[in-house]
């Protein structure tokens, strides 16, 4: 919550001196009061005021923001009521981006599994509806490809960025380089293999896995180091570790199509 401490009202002794308020970027007022017994409306006003400062210590940053001009939504003689609609507007109305970002940061495994589940989903109908120009969708092959981006993609892909960054520490474009290597040429055909292998597993039973990796293997390695090599140098140069997979999920969309495809080629005899 954002600290008003340096806006706050403040007040003194009722009884002997005048009170000072101060609003956010207002000038100073000064009220005074009587020596015995302040006037009821006097205290009617102190008290609206503490209401009103205790609306705006609730405001979050983006809300309340610091000093506002004269004609900002938390100005004006609006009352109650327009401290009402710049709190709504403010602080309720998030972007979809800010509550993707937010829940990343607090569940980033469940959050990433749940993206690549929807990529790979996306992109299995894609390759059915585009690509096949299926008259009907083969729902067991979608559930089967989705279910590997929600359980095995999302998860691995998350540990593995987090343990190469851990692993590489060479800042700059040699550390970047250097992680695109060992991504590209160690982790990418072995994760690629398990990918296909298990995906195959489901579907058709283990005895079609061997003859599926001699056939897609080599050429689907091939064809992710023409579209994630270039895109990889610049996600590990420019883009922070908690939004690699993020980052990466965009070109994903591209790459479940063509790796469904592959994935779901007849094994030649």
């Amino acid at each position: 919550m954002a600290s008003l401490t340096h806006n706050s009202l403040l007040f003194t002794n009722l009884s002997s001196q005048p009170f000072i308020f101060r609003l956010p970027s207002s000038p100073i007022f000064r009220l005074p009061c009587t020596q015995s017994r302040p006037h009821p409306s006097l205290v009617s006003t102190c008290s609206s005021l503490r209401f009103r400062n205790s609306r705006l210590s609730a405001l979050p940053n983006d809300a309340s923001g610091g000093p506002r001009s004269p004609g900002g939504s938390n100005s004006g003689g609006g009352g109650g009521g327009g401290g009402d609609g710049s709190h709504a507007d403010g602080g309720d109305n998030r972007s979809i981006l800010s509550w993707y970002l937010d829940s990343l940061e607090e569940n980033p495994v469940s959050v990433k599994a749940i993206t690549s589940a929807i990529l790979t989903l996306i992109g299995d109908l894609t390759c059915q509806l585009v690509i096949d120009q299926a008259h009907s969708l083969d729902l067991k092959r979608t559930f089967i490809f989705t279910l590997l981006g929600f359980a095995l993609v999302g998860p691995t892909l998350h540990f593995w960025y987090l343990y190469l960054s851990k692993l590489i520490t060479i800042p700059g474009a040699s550390g970047a380089l250097l992680r695109l290597v060992i991504d590209q040429f160690l982790f990418s055909p072995t994760f690629i293999a398990v990918f296909l292998a298990t995906l195959v597993t489901l579907e058709r039973g283990p005895s079609q896995a061997i003859p599926k990796l001699k056939q897609e293997w080599f050429s689907s390695v091939v064809a992710n180091w023409q579209l994630w090599i270039p895109f990889q140098f610049l996600n590990f140069r420019f883009v922070p570790q908690q939004f690699q997979v993020l980052a990466a999920n965009v070109i994903a969309l591209v790459w479940n199509v063509i790796l469904s495809f592959k994935a779901h080629k007849v094994v030649q005899n």
